[in-house]
C-alpha cells in the first residue's frame, strides 16, 4: 500500500471511529490521545495492565489534583485501540475531563470497551507508525483548542508492519505535537535491547518527551498514573515510590528533526479491517 492510501485509509478510519465527538467545542489544558496496543501478542493479562490502568489513572486523587491545579482546569481524552494498519477499534472519543465526576464516567467506558485480550488472534502486527498516524489524525480534528497536544502510545513491542516509524513520527512532532510512550516490557527481555530504550530512540519525541517503562506488571498503574500527571501539569518531578520500580527516560530529540529539543536520559530504569465491539 502507497504512502498516500494508508494516510487515505487512516484518514477515514480517525473519522469513522470518532464520528460523533462528545467533547464540546471548548479550550483546555491538554488534549490527549491514548493510543493502546491491542495487537496479537496482547494476551489476556497485558491487556488487563493497560484497560483498568487508564480506567485507574483517570480517577486517582493523583491526576484530578493535577487536572484542578492547570490554568484551565480541564483536559480532554480520547482512547483507540490499534494493531495492524487498517486495524483500530474505538473505546472513547473525545471527552473533556475537568473534574472526578468526568473522570469516572471516561474511566468506566475504558473499562467496560477496553480490549480483554480475548480473541486476539488474526490481529496482525505491532504497526506503531499506524497508531501515530491515526492519533496524529484524532488530534487534528480535536474540536476546541488546548495548550498541549499529547500522543500517548501503550505497546509491548517494536514496530513490525506497516510502514517505518521515522515517517509518522516526524509529520507528527511538525505540528507541535508530543508523543510520549509507556513500554511493556516481555519478561525474558534481552538485556541488550530493551523496548524502553527503542522507543526513547525512536518513537517518542516532540517538547518535553518521554518513556516510562514498568520493570513489574504490578508497576504498570504506577508508571502510567506517573506519565499522566507530568504530561498534564509538565512540572512533575518523576519520582515514585520506594515499591514502584518504573523508568523513566528521556529520548535523543538532536537528530536532525528541525528545532527539537535535545533529551537526556533523565533516570536509569494493509487489511482495511475496523471493529466496534
Amino acid at each position: 500500500m502507497g504512502t498516500n492510501s494508508f494516510l487515505t485509509l487512516a484518514g477515514s478510519l480517525a473519522a469513522s471511529i470518532f464520528w460523533g465527538l462528545q467533547a464540546h467545542t471548548a479550550d483546555v489544558d491538554a488534549a490527549i490521545v491514548f493510543a493502546v496496543d491491542f495487537s496479537s501478542s496482547i494476551d489476556p493479562d497485558t491487556a488487563d495492565l493497560q484497560r483498568k490502568g487508564h480506567a485507574a489513572a483517570l480517577t486517582s486523587p493523583e491526576i484530578v489534583a493535577a487536572i484542578a491545579g492547570n490554568h484551565l482546569g480541564c483536559i480532554s481524552v480520547a482512547y483507540f485501540e490499534w494493531a495492524s494498519p487498517g486495524r483500530v477499534r474505538k473505546v472513547l472519543p473525545w471527552t473533556n475531563i475537568c473534574g472526578l465526576e468526568d473522570a469516572e464516567a471516561a474511566a468506566l467506558m475504558i473499562r467496560e470497551r477496553g480490549d480483554t485480550g480475548f480473541g486476539r488472534r488474526g490481529r496482525g502486527g505491532t504497526s506503531v507508525s499506524s497508531a501515530i498516524d491515526v492519533a496524529s489524525l484524532l488530534l487534528d480534528q480535536f474540536p476546541g483548542r488546548a495548550n498541549k497536544k499529547i500522543i500517548d502510545i501503550s505497546a509491548n513491542g517494536e514496530n513490525n508492519d506497516g510502514r517505518p516509524v521515522e515517517p509518522s513520527r516526524v509529520k507528527a512532532i511538525a505540528k507541535g505535537y508530543t508523543i510520549n510512550a509507556i513500554a511493556i516490557p516481555a519478561q525474558d527481555e534481552n538485556p541488550g535491547r530493551q523496548l524502553a530504550s527503542y522507543f526513547a530512540d525512536y518513537v517518542i519525541g516532540g517538547p518535553e518527551a518521554f518513556v516510562m517503562t514498568p520493570t513489574d506488571p504490578g508497576d504498570y498503574a504506577t508508571a502510567l498514573r506517573r506519565k499522566l500527571a507530568t504530561e498534564i501539569s509538565m512540572n512533575v518531578d518523576p519520582q515514585f515510590p520506594p515499591e514502584a520500580d518504573v523508568g523513566f527516560r528521556r529520548g535523543n530529540l538532536s537528530r536532525e528533526w528541525g528545532d527539537e529539543q535535545t533529551g537526556d536520559i533523565a533516570s536509569s530504569v494493509p487489511k482495511s479491517e475496523f471493529s466496534n465491539q
